[in-house]
């Protein structure tokens, strides 16, 4: 069952955030290109902190998705928490009982590294659960979509993309796909204890639940340590929307 605002179709939803999404597709691989061939990365890099590095990209992406849900669904009471807003958080009702969450560029490390493993994610919460979701992945021209019933995944022309996510494997059969730039001791420890079959280094959560949807990996694990960096809700709710409308979980 989908869960909507009264007046909102759910195909001409899903419709409009195509549209979005391909233009928010534009701004990153402009940017993309501009990384890799700039000397000066500073000018595209606003925040040059380490650990959460901010670029005109998640800037402009957050901008026109933020923009163009508020324009098309003006008269729609409905709350959008991003990633980039969170310092004006007494601006947004996370409480309300429908949520769009964004995060405008999960995987930034890796977008200015120059790799593919960078997305969008934008889902839409229900009563604080999210069950409609957006993984956009520019650079390999996929954009998953979760309509609360059904998953797929769509290139730039409409056409499908077909994936086969297993869902009966041993842990020992599996293969793992974890993080490049977000690892740490105690994480690798568990992995080389659990021994699974292969290991695929990625960025981005969003790129690594698709690839675990595509059957190219099995299973994700993501460690939370105090004091640490750990997974926000605008990293994980699109990824999780898209996930469970395919058959899978994310589970603690």
């Amino acid at each position: 069952m989908t869960y909507l605002p009264i007046g909102v179709d759910i195909n001409n939803l899903i419709d409009d955030l195509r549209i979005f999404s391909w233009e928010a597709a534009d701004i990153l691989l402009y940017y993309s290109k501009e990384l890799r061939q700039s000397e000066d990365k500073s000018t595209i890099i606003q925040n040059q902190n380490q650990d959460s590095p901010v670029t005109l990209a998640d800037l402009e992406v957050d901008h026109i998705i933020t923009k163009r849900i508020k324009e098309k669904y003006k008269e729609i009471n409905w709350e959008i928490l991003s990633e980039e807003n969170t310092k004006n958080y007494s601006s947004c009702n996370t409480n309300s009982e429908f949520l769009w969450v964004l995060d405008p560029l999960d995987g930034t490390k890796d977008f200015i590294q120059g790799t593919s493993n960078y997305a969008m994610h934008l889902a839409l919460n229900y009563d604080k659960k999210p069950y409609l979701g957006i993984v956009l992945i520019p650079e390999k021209n996929e954009l998953w979509i979760s309509n609360g019933v059904k998953t797929w995944c769509e290139r730039r022309d409409g056409s499908k993309k077909q994936f086969n996510m297993s869902l009966e494997k041993s842990l020992k059969d599996m293969t793992i796909v974890t993080s490049k730039n977000h690892r740490n001791k105690t994480l690798n420890n568990l992995i080389d204890k659990i021994n699974f079959k292969e290991k695929i280094i990625m960025g981005s959560i969003g790129c690594k639940i698709a690839s675990i949807i595509s059957g190219k990996s099995d299973i994700y694990i993501c460690l939370s340590l105090p004091g640490k960096s750990s997974p926000k809700d605008w990293d994980f709710a699109a990824p999780e929307a898209i996930i469970k409308s395919a058959g899978g979980a994310i589970t603690n």
